[in-house]
This record gives C-alpha cells, sequence and structure tokens, in this order.
C-alpha cells in the first residue's frame, strides 16, 4: 500500500569561493592565450546570463594542471562538507534530528565514491546504523528531478519513514586548462558548484509529490555526457538541445500528464531547471509561457550558475520561499530538468 509523500523541507548550500563571471573571463583568457577558438567563443561567458557561480577550490587553482587523484579526493572533501551543511539546514528548518533519518537517497555524477557519499555521510554525522542508503550515479542534470522522484518512491511505500534526499555537484573540478574545444570552454562559462537537501515523508504536512516519470528519446546517447580523460571528466554536450526541447519536450510531457489525468493546462508554476539561457528560452517556448516567464530559473542561472543535478532543487527553494513571502499561492508545480540518455525527469508538485 502507498500513501502520498510529501516535502517536509528543502535546503541548499554553495562553497566559500565565489567566482564573478567577469573576474572568469579574464583568467581564462591569460590561460587560454590567443587561441582561435576561444576569440570566438567569449561571447559566451556574456551571454549566459550569469554573473556569479560558487567553486569549492579558490580562483588560484585553476592556474595549475591537475590529475585525476587529486580531483576526486577535492570533490569527496568538499561534497561531503556541502552535503553536511545542507542535512543540518534541512533538519532544522522541519524541527526533525538526525535521529529521525530513516533512508537516504544521494545523486551525484561529478565524481567518484566508494563507500559512498552517504556511506560517509553516517560515518561523520553519526546517523542510526539502520539508515538505509540508495547512491545514483550517471543521471548528470536530471538528477535532481529524478532522485527525487525515487526518494518520494520510498517515501510512499513506507508511510512512517524519514527520507532524506541528497543532491551535490562539483562540476568546476573538471575545468580543463589544456583544452580549448568549445565543449570545455562553454562547460567553463557555464558550470557552478553546491548542494541541495530535501526531507520527505508521507507522515507529515508539506507541498504533495503526486505524480513522477521520464522519457528517454532513441538515438540520443550523444547529446550529453561525460568522456572519461586521463586527468578528468570532460564535458559532453550537443549544441542541438535547445532545438531538441523546443521540438520534443512538450509531447513527451504531455503524454506523462496525461498518464496521470492531467494536462498542460492543470500546470500553473514550471520548476526548471535552467541548464543555460538559451535552454530557458527553449523551455518557454515548449511550454508556451511567455519570453522571461520563468523568473526564478532565471535568476538562480545568474546566481549560481549551471550546478547540473544541484540545480532545479534552487529553483524549487526560490518558488517555495516565494509563495512563502508574498501570498503567491500556486496549485500543480511541474519540475523538470533534462540529463545524459537523453532523458527529461518530470515530478508534479501538488500545493493545495
Amino acid at each position: 500500500m502507498t500513501s502520498i509523500p510529501r516535502l517536509l523541507s528543502l535546503a541548499t548550500s554553495v562553497p566559500a569561493y565565489p567566482l564573478d563571471q567577469n573576474d572568469v573571463v579574464e583568467r581564462v583568457k591569460l590561460l587560454f592565450g590567443r587561441s582561435p577558438n576561444l576569440d570566438r567563443l567569449l561571447p559566451t561567458f556574456l551571454n549566459t546570463g550569469i554573473c556569479r557561480r560558487y567553486s569549492c577550490v579558490p580562483i588560484e587553482w585553476y592556474d595549475r594542471a591537475h590529475g585525476w587523484p587529486e580531483r576526486n579526493r577535492i570533490y569527496l572533501a568538499s561534497a561531503l562538507d556541502l552535503l553536511e551543511a545542507a542535512t543540518h539546514r534541512v533538519l532544522s528548518l522541519s524541527g526533525r534530528h538526525k535521529e529521525d533519518i530513516d533512508s537516504i537517497v544521494v545523486a551525484s555524477t561529478t565524481g567518484i565514491a566508494t563507500p559512498s557519499l552517504d556511506a560517509l555521510l553516517i560515518e561523520r554525522m553519526g546517523l542510526r546504523r539502520t539508515v538505509q542508503r540508495l547512491p545514483i550515479f550517471g543521471l548528470g542534470c536530471a538528477g535532481g528531478v529524478l532522485g527525487l522522484a525515487r526518494a518520494a518512491s520510498q517515501a510512499a511505500v513506507s508511510p512512517g519513514k524519514l527520507v532524506l534526499f541528497l543532491v551535490v555537484e562539483l562540476c568546476t573540478l573538471s575545468f580543463r586548462r589544456d583544452d580549448t574545444s568549445k565543449s570545455n570552454i562553454v562547460a567553463t562559462a557555464l558550470f557552478g558548484d553546491g548542494a541541495a537537501a530535501a526531507l520527505l515523508s508521507a507522515n507529515a504536512e508539506g507541498p504533495a509529490i503526486i505524480a513522477a516519470g521520464e522519457h528517454t528519446w532513441p538515438q540520443t546517447l550523444d547529446v550529453m555526457g561525460w568522456e572519461v580523460t586521463d586527468d578528468s571528466l570532460k564535458a559532453i554536450f550537443s549544441r542541438d538541445i535547445p532545438n531538441l526541447v523546443t521540438a520534443r519536450l512538450r509531447d513527451a510531457v504531455s503524454e506523462f500528464l496525461a498518464r496521470h489525468s492531467l494536462e498542460i493546462d492543470d500546470i500553473d508554476r514550471f520548476v526548471c531547471h535552467p541548464g543555460g539561457a538559451k535552454v530557458i528560452t527553449a523551455l518557454e517556448h515548449a511550454f508556451a509561457l511567455a519570453p522571461g516567464a520563468l523568473v526564478e530559473a532565471r535568476a538562480v542561472l545568474r546566481d549560481y550558475g549551471n550546478m547540473s543535478a544541484t540545480t532545479v532543487m534552487f529553483v524549487l527553494e526560490r518558488i517555495l520561499a516565494r509563495a512563502r513571502t508574498t501570498g503567491a499561492h500556486w496549485k500543480r508545480a511541474l519540475m523538470n530538468a533534462l540529463g545524459p540518455g537523453f532523458t527529461a525527469g518530470f515530478l508534479v508538485i501538488d500545493n493545495r
């Protein structure tokens, strides 16, 4: 028997080092020199809609070459710090305690952790030794939505269970100072670091997660992902992503909603992963929204950049906070994000 999972609280965290976009541009000029690719792609930094991002290392770190072992050591230490901070905050916001946590779901794709991040967090925070663990790797930017869906499923089948969903991505660690390819320069212009935590339970008050699903398009495995190289993970993303969103996303969303007896007209908030300025514009077109309608998505991109899977949780946090402070009530929200596969993840949140 399943019950309706509800979102008790949501918290986010970012690392200590802000990266002003103008400072990044000047650093990139020094590191890459007069590369033809760089000259052609420098306007990308100004057209992203990003003013500031956050990094788990200071900007001087990028001046030197770093191998994969060093990058992954930093990933482990920094990811754990951010997850612990987000967990403390999400527990405080809900009035719960660490002893109340029954299950942890962690989504992350920017590093390797074995033992996984959930096990490391149990050890560091002294969580119960009976906590169930589900680490998820490989979902990329879709991990925030799909990971939250997996956590909601766990909460639904155990009404008394308190499920902690965690997501952390440290995208900036994959910067490649000797790579002037378009994908690396675009990644350098877009990516930031951050983490988020959410508590879910079917035995509580809060917005209800009433539907979840996903759609993987055929023959799109090369649209987005990581290429493993000797020194790091290299970002892969197609220039066709905005066109794919414009042409294909609405039909996939409509089919998903129809399976749950809903239509797009039943949705009055769209919680979208802001992959980039062009992607946000494509999302507004796909959902027949007015230009600039995805205010929170654009604001998160401006203030934090693209933090991969984490970003959509920042957008949801802003939408929930805005409703609390302004009384801007909404009934149903659609969360969506796109990731490797090429896959779209969906969640419907009922706030009535």
